[in-house]
């Protein structure tokens, strides 16, 4: 973790998978509506700590890092942990990271179903698990990064698709089992940034996903980071809501 005393500022978040695309942009809207943000990444320390070290050059003590394997058993401890020696306190839990990658039904493996399920639902799980006391005192909020093949799948995708499925279900069963004081929504993004090194991601098949979005275009971060901070600040009346931003793709599926 980065090594910058904290104030203890009013409102502090985690987010998973903070260090690039969607979750650095969901890290620096939250922390511009003034919360502190501590960024966990598996592999990608000089992203996280390059951006940690700009939101800090904007507010001396309001980011800090922290290095953990979902998969892993104790990472969810190690997250909370961080989070609250770094800011004395967790308000948001963003749900974030995500691993993706095509597994066609013929040659799917016990370790792809490991590996999706473990970052887009049992470390989702285990995180709000940890962190659902220290929410409970605020009260908190939890946003989990959905999809919206968590709700019509993916072809090739069987097992992503389920793994997201299960995180929808979480969003809904968490936020009974956490209520009043825990808030649990899911955003589903539809068509933001390509996968990296996703063959499907060619110039022919993006132009078929975006024939089928009636606001005829892609999504950017900040669309999703605006979705997340609604849902995590200014939402007090909503919880066990999934909010697809998808330009609208969701009716064409």
């Amino acid at each position: 973790m980065t090594e910058h005393p904290s104030q203890y500022p009013a409102a502090a978040a985690i987010i998973t998978g903070g260090a690039r695309r969607i979750g650095a942009e969901i890290a620096r809207h939250l922390h511009r509506r003034g919360l502190s943000v501590c960024l966990h990444y598996r592999g990608s320390e000089g992203p996280a700590r390059q951006l940690a070290d700009q939101l800090n050059a904007e507010r001396a003590g309001s980011a800090a890092v922290v290095q953990a394997d979902l998969a892993e058993e104790g990472a969810a401890q190690r997250i909370h942990d961080a989070a609250l020696a770094a800011f004395g306190r967790i308000d948001v839990l963003i749900n974030n990271a995500s691993a993706f990658y095509p597994t066609p039904v013929k040659k799917a493996t016990p370790s792809d179903w490991e590996e999706l399920f473990a970052s887009n639902a049992r470390g989702p799980f285990f995180l709000s698990q940890a962190c659902a006391p220290e929410l409970a005192r605020r009260p908190g909020a939890i946003v989990n990064l959905v999809d919206i093949h968590g709700l019509v799948p993916l072809r090739d995708n069987s097992v992503y698709s389920m793994a997201k499925a299960a995180l929808v279900m979480q969003t809904r069963a968490l936020a009974k089992d956490l209520a009043p004081m825990v808030r649990v929504n899911g955003v589903a993004p539809g068509s933001i940034l390509w996968p990296e090194g996703d063959a499907e991601a060619g110039e022919e098949a993006q132009r078929a996903i975006l024939e089928k979005v009636p606001l005829q275009r892609q999504g950017t971060p900040a669309d999703i980071a605006g979705a997340v901070a609604f849902l995590a600040l200014d939402a007090p009346y909503v919880t066990g809501q999934i909010l697809a931003v998808d330009g609208g793709r969701l009716l064409n599926m």
